[in-house]
C-alpha cells in the first residue's frame, strides 16, 4: 500500500475556529458599494438581495467568504456594484447583527428595514408562525 504523503484530511482543511466574536470595526459603505439584505439562498455562491436604492439583484458570494462566512434569508450585507451589470453584484462583506443595529442607529440603513427576521416575499399568503404573512 502506498504511504499517505498529504498533509492532513478533512478536518485539517476545516481549520480552526477563529474568533470571529471579538469586536471588529464597522465597514461602511463607500462609492460603488450598496447595503442590501438577502432575500434568498440560490445555491452555487448566489443569493438574491435587495439593496437599499430599491433594486433586486444577483449577488455573487466571493471566494474568501465561500463556506467560511455563512449568509442567510434577512442577513445585512455590503454588495460591490458592476459597472457593466446593474443587475448583478458581489458579496463584500456580511455583517453580524450588532453591526446591522448599529448601522440602523446610525442612518446608514432605512428605518423600514426589519433585522434578525426572514425576509417575507411578496406574492405569497402564507402566514409564518412568528406573524409575518408571505
Amino acid at each position: 500500500m502506498p504511504k499517505n504523503k498529504g498533509k492532513g484530511g478533512k478536518n485539517r482543511k476545516r481549520g480552526k475556529n477563529e474568533a470571529d466574536d471579538e469586536k471588529r470595526e464597522l465597514i461602511f459603505k463607500e462609492d460603488g458599494q450598496e447595503y442590501a439584505q438577502v432575500l434568498r439562498m440560490l445555491g452555487n455562491g448566489r443569493c438574491e438581495a435587495m439593496c437599499i436604492d430599491g433594486t433586486k439583484r444577483l449577488c455573487h458570494i466571493r471566494g474568501k467568504m465561500h463556506k467560511k462566512v455563512w449568509i442567510a434569508a434577512g442577513d445585512i450585507i455590503l454588495v460591490g456594484l458592476r459597472d457593466y451589470q446593474d443587475d448583478k453584484a458581489d458579496v463584500i462583506l456580511k455583517y453580524m447583527p450588532d453591526e446591522a443595529r448599529l448601522l440602523k442607529a446610525y442612518g446608514e440603513l432605512p428605518e423600514n428595514t426589519r433585522l434578525n427576521e426572514e425576509v417575507c416575499c411578496p406574492g405569497f399568503d402564507l402566514v409564518l408562525d412568528n406573524g409575518c404573512k408571505m
